[in-house]
């Protein structure tokens, strides 16, 4: 938020999302920014809670314990649930996007940082992965059989051509959509703050800007562990897809 020439206020909620240089400079290939510093944070965060919280196992658990294996148990019985026992030979790739995604989303929050998953460069890399990932896994585990999952036997034949393009074209969509519901909820609810925020320069109505910026806030901590709770379970969804591809 800055002050216009004229007198008014101008909002720039988006500059939150800028990348930039750690050390300043122009940002090129090979340069440190503050996005991969973020990122580097989040698996840091994970080595700490995952390996350092529960490297001291006992009967009666620590915090941090019991944060870790009720991370590991959820997504464990997700996997499960959605995928089967045969699933669950890729439960660390899962738990993995899992907690990464869920890591940098809280770290976002942290005032001054900047959230990694607000970026399309960063999920469209997640959602091919698992989109790229989870297509050679169905051909390799049922070779020509895979493509039946693009053909809906269950329709009436006349229906089933066009069904099967329908079916193409949504499977493609996938890492599209994959990506973009992450990065957009998380771009959207960062910004809405970042507004408010500068609402609550504005006297007359900062007792409401601050509770906008409260509501919001609470609202965030929520989204972050749903979008990344999304991105996991859809993941099971294109994997279940993977393993038993028969309509």
């Amino acid at each position: 938020m800055a002050e216009a020439e004229g007198g008014g206020l101008v909002f720039k909620p988006m500059e939150q999302f800028e990348i930039k240089s750690l050390f300043g400079g122009e940002v090129m290939w090979y340069t440190p920014t503050n996005t991969a510093f973020w990122m580097g944070l989040s698996i840091v965060a994970i080595i700490v809670l995952l390996v350092l919280g529960s490297r001291h196992r006992a009967i009666v658990p620590s915090r941090s314990q019991s944060v870790a294996e009720l991370a590991y148990g959820f997504i464990y019985k997700m996997v499960e649930d959605i995928c089967g026992k045969e699933g669950l030979r890729y439960f660390p790739y899962i738990m993995t996007l899992f907690m990464f995604i869920v890591c940098a989303n809280f770290l976002g929050l942290i005032p001054t940082s900047f959230t990694p998953t607000s970026h399309f460069a960063v999920t469209v890399v997640l959602a091919l992965a698992v989109f790229i990932t989870v297509t050679i896994l169905g051909f390799v585990k049922n070779g020509a059989a895979f493509l039946s999952l693009f053909w809906v036997s269950s329709a009436p034949l006349a229906l089933r051509p066009v069904l099967a393009i329908i079916e193409l074209i949504s499977y493609f969509v996938r890492p599209v959509s994959h990506s973009i519901r992450l990065a957009g909820n998380v771009m959207a609810g960062h910004a809405v703050i970042k507004v408010f925020a500068g609402f609550a320069a504005i006297a007359a109505v900062s007792p409401v800007a601050v509770l906008g910026i409260t509501a919001m806030y609470g609202l965030e901590v929520l989204v972050s562990f749903i979008q990344a709770y999304v991105f996991t379970i859809l993941t099971c969804v294109y994997l279940k897809d993977a393993l038993h591809p028969h309509h």
